[in-house]
């Protein structure tokens, strides 16, 4: 368990995600805008005043961290499956796949709260040989239909030894922007930054019934560094 200096120190020595810049800078400005306002309002009343100014802080900071980009460092496996985010375990189940596979796959779910890192993180290394965007609800992250009704991304990767790996990005009740930046065709590496949800969303991966789970409901993740599962020998 990491010690607050080391939280503190992991804080400080990160970046700010991309799709967070415009965001953070728009709101700075909307909340200095209320804080003069109020000091306009209220010039001698120095506990509204005060009040305003720590709400507007606590605001600010807790957008700040939600786009929070810490750098990973991944140690490269062929055999491992990597979190492809920061989150909780909260599926491990046997499912029958129909979008591309049409057959039975082990499901590993991963739930990412407003106050987890959000980067999205490639699982394996390999070539993305399959890609699709659906539209769809906005069912919260943790319900069993999420998979297939609510907004989403399907993106599957093989590896050099010929093995596919089936992972979603998918929106939550709040999560309604999914963001990608790879492609069908792609060359993609274990670890790299492959997308980004925005307020709270859901992972999943869908692995071949042959791969060992390491992972149990309920354990925390890191994405690009915990072991989700082994994949057999080729």
């Amino acid at each position: 368990m990491l010690t607050v200096r080391q939280h503190l120190f992991s804080f400080y020595h990160m970046t700010i995600h991309k799709e967070g810049r415009t965001l953070l800078v728009v709101l700075f400005i909307f909340l200095i805008a209320v804080n003069m306002l109020f000091a306009y309002l209220f010039p001698t009343n120095i506990l509204v005043l005060y009040s305003v100014v720590i709400f507007s802080t606590i605001i600010f900071l807790t957008i700040l961290q939600f786009f929070r980009s810490p750098k990973v460092r991944s140690e490269l496996n062929e055999r491992y499956v990597l979190a492809p985010a920061d989150g909780k375990v909260v599926v491990i189940e046997e499912v029958a796949d129909t979008e591309y596979f049409s057959d039975k796959r082990k499901q590993v779910s991963i739930f990412m709260s407003p106050i987890n890192v959000h980067v999205n993180r490639n699982p394996v290394t390999g070539v993305i040989k399959y890609f699709k965007y659906h539209t769809g609800k906005y069912l919260v992250a943790w319900h069993p239909k999420s998979s297939v009704d609510n907004e989403r991304t399907t993106f599957v990767i093989e590896l050099n030894n010929g093995i596919e790996i089936l992972f979603r990005q998918i929106a939550g009740a709040l999560a309604r922007r999914i963001k990608w930046y790879v492609a069908e065709g792609d060359q993609v590496t274990q670890g790299e930054e492959f997308g980004f949800i925005k307020f709270g969303s859901r992972i999943d991966l869908l692995l071949p019934l042959s791969a060992e789970i390491k992972v149990s409901i309920g354990d925390k993740t890191k994405g690009g560094t915990t072991i989700i599962a082994e994949l057999p020998k080729p």
